[in-house]
Order: structure tokens, then sequence, then C-alpha cells
């Protein structure tokens, strides 16, 4: 199978052509917390092709090479890199606020967090980032047809819901949705003069 496979894959990628079953997802809702009975307490999960996964995971490890290569993420982005993660972010955060108290600087702090961010993300506007970031146009094509055309239903139990046309964001659950989130909001630190971190 796996000569198929990787013939599969090529011709996806070479031509910039998706099947139409690997743009539809299940969303499936993952309980957080609290309330059951809460829909904000729920966190949806695209259930997409196994397929295409396996072409967004050769894609994520090249705009990982391309963008080490380049060092174009921003060098303190906490979220979605290797050997970084929200731990690090509190550990880099504790050691700048320990150094400030030392030298008797004070400090500022603003959070900010972003509601339904994945959902939110214009397909126009990332795909332009994405271009600019150094990697192959093959690629940045790719990326479109990938987000453009998509659908998705909902399912609870047993229960699917109507399916819809996807205008916006990248999907959650899926191999490409945060390395594509984070090419939206790398440019977040420019003109901005104090420490910014972000995950």
């Amino acid at each position: 199978m796996t000569p198929y496979l990787a013939r599969l894959l090529e011709i996806s990628l070479n031509n910039a052509t998706i099947p139409s079953d690997w743009k539809k997802a299940t969303v499936v809702p993952i309980y957080k917390e609290g309330d059951r009975s809460a829909v904000t307490n729920y966190r949806p999960i695209s259930l997409t092709s196994v397929v295409c996964k396996q072409l967004e995971h050769i894609i994520a490890g090249y705009l990982r090479q391309v963008w080490d290569k380049n060092d174009w993420l921003y060098k303190r982005q906490h979220g979605f890199r290797p050997g970084y993660s929200c731990e690090s972010q509190v550990i880099t955060v504790c050691q700048n606020t320990a150094d400030s108290l030392d030298e008797g600087v004070g400090i500022d702090a603003i959070i900010i967090d972003f509601s339904k961010a994945f959902n939110l993300v214009p397909h126009d506007r990332l795909l332009m980032k994405l271009a600019a970031s150094g990697v192959d146009s093959r690629v940045v094509v790719w990326v479109k047809e990938f987000l453009v055309g998509h659908t998705q239903w909902v399912r609870v139990g047993g229960q699917l819901s109507k399916e819809v046309k996807v205008t916006s964001g990248v999907p959650q659950g899926s191999v490409l949705g945060p390395l594509l989130f984070l090419v939206y909001v790398n440019n977040i630190w420019r003109n901005i003069d104090s420490s910014l971190m972000t995950v």
C-alpha cells in the first residue's frame, strides 16, 4: 500500500487537488469542565481523513524546516512548537519577573485570550502571510485548496447535523491547523516595544 499512498499524496501536492472526502469534517464536542449542559464547556474537534492527515504531517514537517532555516517564527512563540509549551512560557515569565524585581524595574502584564481563535482566521490573509514565510508556492496553493470548500457537520451521540460550508478558520483537530494559526499570529509582535510572549 505504501507506494500507492505515496503516489496519491504526490499527485495531490503537485496538482493542488484534494478529493472531496478529504475536505469533510465531522465535528465532535469534547467535554472540558463545568456544567455538562452548557455548550461553552465543550471543545469542538474535527475528525478528518486519515490519508489527508498523512500529507498534512509531511507538509507540517516541511513548514517547520523552512521556518527554522529562515528563523521566521517569532522567538517568543511558545505554542505549537517542538521544545516549547505553556510550561516553558510560564518559566520564562517567572524568570523575567524575578529579573525585573531584582533590578527594581516595574512590570505591567496584559493577558489576552483569543475567543474562537482557530475559527475566525480569514483565509485570504492567512495565505498571504504563508506565501511571505518563504515556503514553496505549491504548498501555498495546496493549503488554499485544503481550506477552500471545506464542509463540516456536528455529531452528537448518533445524530448528525446538517452539513455546512466552512468559510473561515483553520480546522481544529487537523495537523496543519495549529501551524496555520501560528502563521496568522506570527507578526503580532511588530510595532510593540515591550516583551511579548504568545502561546
